[in-house]
């Protein structure tokens, strides 16, 4: 709930505005104050405010236009809506235009439209968590600005993720903005999307508490009918979906259901995105969806039947493992070799390479993370070597099986992956015998082997080429 402000109070509009002990420039300094603080105001002198900061315990005196006062009277409403209009879109002003907002919201009246002005404070709260969670210029600056607006009940959520520590608008007034009648479906698709930010899930949730929050998300983007939404909410909220559908195929199937349906839903709103009309601004959202869904694609695919000189069968090793077993489909009861997961086997992306002599299968050890395992005889007999999308500080990512050329003996490869926060896809020419690679380039078209030997089921179902 946000803070109920109270009377004679003024607003700090600038950082490190000075609280002296006395009302003149050489008097000592007791502290500084931020942008977005609010103050009470009890005397005025010679140019400066007599005031007491209720958040720091401490009185003192500041100069009169560094700060800005509030009036908080019903008449007082349009003109703090005017300025919190001003401030929302602000970069580096959120305490400041947080602060407006709440003065707002204890100035309307009982009854009056609020869902602006909430959809307004709970995008200023989202943007300053994520500059605190950044390690730019403004970082430090951002994590005092989220002291000050504690003060009117503005609470974020921090985890570590790979080193550096997250936070996160805890999304309070979104859920509140979404049951409101004035609110309309930009502001509610917004919320929506804020609620279901897939960098504010914890990562330490266990499996079981991820796939129960990964269907409430689902079904809270699905309260949204993007038809109405402009073409950039449309797309955003397209995306959102496809990347939460797919953490739904990914959760389904790790306790044992079917997670075809979910698969195939986020295959569906993947598609349905239209990259341009998001802009620079919201192409990571787009990516981030490209990577989930293309790691779980291969859930969205029913098995067939296994055709050709190899075949894998999936076995339950210790509790959470997967076995898998090669072998000859001539002699199905004589395993070539065996190799346990605890990742997902994707039976569906088995397949015969070089003339039997190896076979490829996608493993998803994690939610947005899939290998590409390659059975292949060597002179010490069958071995796997297992691909990884990236090897420098991988986030997400996937490589897949994209062909074989018999006259080189190269496996093709595509690979999509983010690292470091970087996105970044490229296709190679690997040695089966070794699996070292010979060639890499950023389009298929430009190593000569795709031209010639890419699998077709590959080039009509990745999405790599999309």
């Amino acid at each position: 709930m946000l803070l109920a402000l109270a009377a004679t109070l003024a607003i700090v509009a600038q950082d490190h505005t000075v609280l002296r002990a006395a009302p003149r420039a050489q008097a000592t300094e007791l502290t500084t104050l931020s942008q977005g603080e609010v103050v009470e105001v009890r005397d005025e002198r010679r140019g400066y405010l007599k005031v007491y900061s209720y958040r720091r315990e401490r009185g003192g005196y500041v100069k009169s236009e560094l700060v800005r006062a509030l009036g908080l009277g019903e008449s007082d409403a349009p003109g703090l809506l005017a300025v919190l209009r001003f401030l929302r879109d602000s970069r580096g002003a959120e305490a400041l235009g947080i602060s407006y907002g709440a003065a707002y919201l204890k100035a309307v009246p009982a009854g009056a439209p609020t869902a602006e002005a909430l959809d307004a404070i709970a995008r200023m709260a989202e943007r300053l968590s994520d500059a605190a969670s950044g390690s730019g210029a403004g970082h430090t600056q951002a994590l005092a600005h989220l002291e000050v607006v504690q003060q009117f009940g503005i609470h974020v959520r921090s985890f570590e993720r790979r080193g550096a520590l997250q936070y996160c608008y805890d999304g309070e007034l979104s859920r509140r903005l979404l049951s409101l009648p004035d609110a309309g479906i930009e502001e509610r698709g917004r919320a929506v999307l804020a609620l279901t930010r897939p960098d504010c899930v914890d990562p330490d949730l266990g499996i079981l508490l991820r796939a129960s929050q990964d269907e409430e998300r689902s079904r809270l983007l699905d309260s949204i009918d993007e038809r109405r939404a402009s073409p950039l909410t449309a797309s955003r909220l397209h995306a959102r979906r496809a990347a939460v559908w797919a953490g739904v195929a990914y959760g389904r199937t790790r306790r044992g259901d079917s997670g075809t349906a979910a698969a195939q839903r986020a295959m569906r709103e993947l598609l349905a995105v239209r990259p341009e009309d998001l802009g620079d601004e919201h192409r990571a959202e787009y990516l981030d969806a490209l990577l989930r869904v293309g790691a779980i694609r291969w859930a969205a695919i029913t098995p067939p039947a296994q055709a050709g000189p190899l075949i894998v069968r999936t076995t339950a090793g210790v509790p959470g493992q997967t076995c898998v077993t090669l072998a000859l489909a001539r002699e199905p009861s004589h395993p070539l070799i065996r190799r346990c997961t605890y990742g997902i086997v994707w039976a569906a992306s088995a397949q015969s390479i070089a003339g039997g002599t190896a076979l490829v299968l996608a493993v998803q050890p994690l939610e947005s993370w899939r290998e590409l395992w390659i059975f292949h005889e060597a002179e010490e007999g069958w071995t796997v070597d297992m691909l990884p999308p990236g090897a420098s500080d991988p986030e997400q990512g996937y490589v897949e099986f994209a062909g074989f050329a018999p006259g080189t003996r190269r496996v093709l490869i595509a690979r999509e992956v983010r690292e470091r926060g970087s996105f970044s896809r490229h296709f190679e020419e690997l040695r089966l015998e070794d699996l070292l690679p010979v060639k890499h380039a950023s389009s298929p078209e430009l190593l000569v082997d795709f031209g010639r030997w890419q699998d077709v089921a590959w080039r009509r179902d990745t999405l790599s080429l999309h």
